[in-house]
């Protein structure tokens, strides 16, 4: 490995940019992980310091293949030919863009609040990120901060591989990189400490630029995690009985101040709202500004009878109903709604999602059986994330199966080494970054529209 942590990359990376020093240079950081890279950097130079929001354009139902890329201020990249083999449509790359136009506005409110982006016309933008991969956000980046009218643009990296000049395709003007390393897998491999970066974290960046360069004010780096300028919505962290039908259900319900979303959980079989790896994973949610309910999908003297934990039907109503339940609180007020659910909750989460007309934001499943819920699949209209163990063979089977049956914007990850329960050093870490990442891009606050 070759740097502690991010700031370390960061400080190191300063050196090699510092004939840069004196130049009209803005700094930006891509989201999250470049940023506390791009702070050290910008603080080097003693130069402002700001985000870099791009949104890949994903091709329907294969979202990991771009056929574009937005940026602020109405940039857009287009990649003609990937549209054209893809066949996909006009209509159909419009409700694409305009999806990840309002994930990329939601963004931009969360770290700027009601300010705007940093003016790189003219001037030398430097973009920064904690390694190079594929290149592929990079490469987006690039395009984008020249779209923009930047004079110069400069892309520095603390690691890549062996060759990496060679993935951007001339992109940019000036390509830095201190360390290429031959045996190359992921840029996590180079930092001992390379723990997820937090939008808390990335805010916090953003404000101490503000207040280090002369004539700084914190209060022009943007709001608090959650998109939401601070003290305009209460936190919640409480107790509930949450009204499902004919039964009562315990649960707990936490709204961090300012979220823009609550996340809904559904256990597997044999668990419950105490559920440690739920839990795990929920208090990663709320860091990242998001809110949650754990709650029992079935009541004590139901959970005796173990044909109730499988039965899928009865779960997704259950789900479908607490989601009701919740969408006429006040704490869920403006806020987009979505589901997690774990192994057999998996199933309930599709089932529910299938009956909610669009109405769900978005769904992640671990370690799911999205089988049990089979014929709801193609109904299922929120986009979908299926996270699957690398050692649990037969349910990564079952869940590539059930992706060709998704119709909806869907991702399958593969946490390498990873069993069923996650159980695994890193695993469950790994899981929750999934999770995250996925409802923060996908849960954009919203009205709660009725079903059609």
């Amino acid at each position: 490995m070759f740097f502690m942590d991010r700031r370390d990359a960061g400080r190191r990376l300063a050196d090699r940019v510092r004939h840069l020093r004196g130049e009209p240079v803005l700094v930006l950081g891509l989201p999250r992980g470049g940023v506390p890279v791009a702070a050290e950097v910008a603080k080097a130079l003693d130069a402002p310091l700001d985000v870099c929001l791009v949104r890949k354009l994903g091709v329907p139902y294969q979202p990991e293949l771009a056929m574009g890329a937005i940026g602020e201020n109405g940039v857009r990249v287009v990649n003609d030919e990937v549209v054209r083999a893809a066949g996909v449509s006009p209509d159909e790359f419009a409700r694409v863009e305009a999806r990840e136009h309002a994930v990329l506005e939601e963004r931009a409110r969360r770290y700027r609040g009601n300010g705007r982006s940093a003016e790189a016309a003219g001037r030398t933008v430097l973009v920064v990120d904690d390694g190079v991969a594929t290149g592929s956000t990079a490469r987006a980046a690039c395009r984008i901060v020249r779209a923009r009218g930047a004079a110069r643009v400069v892309l520095a990296v603390p690691v890549a591989p062996e060759g990496w000049t060679g993935r951007l395709g001339g992109e940019a003007d000036e390509l830095i990189c201190p360390e290429t390393p031959r045996d190359f897998y992921a840029i996590g491999q180079f930092y001992a400490d390379f723990s997820q970066v937090d939008d808390g974290e990335v805010i916090a960046c953003l404000e101490r630029s503000a207040v280090d360069r002369p004539g700084g004010d914190a209060s022009a780096a943007g709001p608090q995690v959650g998109g939401q300028e601070a003290g305009d919505r209460e936190a919640a962290d409480l107790e509930v009985v949450v009204q499902a039908g004919a039964v009562r259900l315990q649960g707990r319900l936490t709204v961090p101040r300012g979220s823009a979303g609550i996340v809904l959980f559904a256990h597997g079989s044999g668990s419950s709202r105490n559920s440690p790896r739920n839990r795990f994973v929920a208090d990663g949610l709320n860091r990242a500004g998001l809110g949650t309910l754990l709650f029992d999908l079935l009541t004590e003297g139901e959970e005796g009878d173990r044909a109730n934990v499988f039965d899928t039907a009865l779960l997704s109503g259950r789900l479908a109903d607490a989601t009701e339940w919740l969408r006429a609180r006040p704490e869920a007020e403006g806020r987009a709604l979505g589901y997690f659910g774990a192994s057999t909750g998996a199933a309930a989460a599709l089932g529910a999602a299938a009956k909610q007309y669009g109405r769900v934001s978005a769904v992640v499943s671990r370690g799911g059986r999205p089988d049990l819920a089979w014929a709801s699949l193609p109904s299922v209209t929120a986009p979908t994330l299926l996270i699957v163990g690398g050692c649990d063979r037969a349910v990564l089977e079952l869940n590539q199966q059930a992706q060709e049956r998704l119709r909806c914007e869907n991702g399958i990850a593969v946490v390498p080494g990873a069993t069923h329960l996650f159980a695994e050093p890193g695993a469950l870490e790994e899981v929750t970054a999934l999770a995250r990442d996925w409802f923060v891009d996908h849960m954009a606050p919203t009205a709660h529209a009725a079903p059609v």
